[in-house]
C-alpha cells in the first residue's frame, strides 16, 4: 500500500492509527502486542511495517527512510524484524517455537525485535496456543504485531492480550485523490478502481501491478453471462473445472457478488452508484431480464458461499450450490 521515492514506508489513510502508535512509542507507553484487524488489502501490514520502521529508525525524525535500519527493513534484510506474510500457508507450532527462541535474544542492531504475523486467523490451534506463552511473558524489547480480518476468528485469550486497532476502508474521495496524485491515474480509472476496491487501497495497488487481476475480472463477468444461459449440465461442468483451484473459486465468487450487488441497486432504483461502472450498459440490460427478488437471493447465496469457503466446505459442492440456483435467461 505504499509508493515512495525513498525507503520510507508511506501510509495512505489510517492517520489516526499511525498517530496513536507513534505517540505511544514516544511517551514510553509502547504496547508489547498489537492486533490490527480489517478487510484484506485495507492496509494492516503497511501500518505494521511503518510502525516497525519507526521503532528502529536511528534518526530523531522517525522514520527517516534513509538510515541503515530503514533501508534494511524495506529490503527485507533487517535482522531484528521478522515478517510472516504467506497467504497460502498456515503458521504452525514449529514456526512459533523457532520464533520464541529468536525472541529470547536481545536485538541485534535495533532497539526492538519486531515480529509481524499476518493473517493470524490461519494459524493452527497449536501454534496459537504456543504464542500465548510469549504474550503472557512479554519481553520489553519485543513488539508482536498480529493481523487478522476479524478478531472473532482468533482465540479470545490472544485478543485480550493485544491492543486492538480496527482499520476501516478508506473514503472514496481520499482514494481517488491518492491514485491521481501518487500513481498518476486518470480520474475515470481512479473512480472505477476505487469502487471495485471498496476502500482497500492495497487491492488497487495489486491491480496496477498485476494486469491479470483485471483480466480475470473481465473473464469472470463473461463467464457469468454465459452461465446464465447454460443448462444444468453446462453449469456442473463449469463448477468441476473451476473448483480445481480453490483460490480462483473465491475470486470468482467475489467478482460475481459485485455484479449481483449492482443488479440489486439497479432494480431497486437506488441512488447509490454501482461498482462496475465500466459494465453499466450490460448490467442495465441484464437488470431488464431480472427481478429484485432474484438479485436479493443471489446476493445472499454468494455471501453464504464465500463464508462456506472459510470453513473449508468442498469448493466444487459450494460452487454447484450457487450455480444450480442461479436464474436462467
Amino acid at each position: 500500500m505504499e509508493k515512495s521515492t525513498s525507503t520510507q514506508i508511506q501510509v495512505i489513510g489510517h492517520q489516526w492509527a499511525v498517530d496513536l502508535l507513534t505517540r505511544q512509542a514516544t511517551t514510553e507507553r509502547l504496547p508489547q502486542a498489537l492486533l490490527l484487524t480489517g478487510p484484506g488489502n485495507v492496509g494492516k501490514s503497511t501500518v505494521a511495517r511503518y510502525f516497525a520502521q519507526f521503532l528502529n529508525c536511528r534518526e530523531d525524525d522517525k522514520p527517516c527512510g534513509k538510515c541503515g535500519s530503514c533501508r534494511k527493513l524495506v529490503s527485507g534484510n533487517h535482522p531484528d524484524v521478522r515478517i510472516w506474510d504467506d497467504e497460502g500457508e498456515a503458521i504452525k507450532i514449529d514456526q512459533i517455537r523457532e520464533l520464541q527462541r529468536e525472541l529470547a535474544l536481545s536485538p541485534y542492531e535495533g532497539q526492538y525485535r519486531v515480529v509481524l504475523l499476518c493473517n493470524f486467523e490461519r494459524a493452527t490451534l497449536s501454534a496459537a496456543n504456543a504464542l500465548l506463552k510469549t504474550l503472557e511473558e512479554p519481553n520489553p524489547q519485543v513488539v508482536l504485531i498480529l493481523t487478522a480480518a476479524d478478531s472473532g476468528a482468533l482465540l479470545p485469550t490472544i485478543v485480550s492480550r493485544c491492543q486492538g486497532l480496527a482499520l476501516r476502508p478508506l473514503p472514496a474521495s481520499e482514494m481517488v485523490a491518492a491514485l491521481q496524485k501518487r500513481w498518476h491515474i486518470s480520474p475515470e480509472q481512479a473512480e472505477l478502481l476505487t469502487r471495485l476496491a471498496a476502500g482497500r487501497l492495497g487491492w488497487v495497488i495489486r491491480a496496477l501491478e498485476d494486469e491479470n487481476l483485471l483480466a480475470r475480472r473481465e473473464r469472470f463477468f463473461h463467464d457469468l453471462l454465459d452461465l446464465l444461459a447454460m443448462d444444468r449440465a453446462g453449469r456442473l461442468a463449469y463448477a468441476s473445472d473451476l473448483s480445481h483451484d480453490s483460490s480462483l473459486v473465491k475470486e470468482t465468487l467475489v467478482s460475481w457478488l459485485t455484479v449481483w450487488r449492482d443488479l440489486l441497486l439497479l432494480l431497486s432504483d437506488s441512488q447509490t452508484k454501482i461498482l462496475n461502472l465500466d459494465w453499466q450498459e450490460t448490467l442495465q440490460s441484464l437488470a431488464n431480464q431480472s427481478t429484485l427478488i432474484q438479485a436479493q437471493q443471489m446476493v445472499v447465496r454468494l455471501r453464504a458461499a464465500l463464508a462456506n469457503l472459510e470453513y473449508n466446505v468442498n469448493p466444487r459442492l459450494n460452487l454447484e450450490a450457487v450455480l444450480l440456483k442461479m436464474p436462467k435467461y
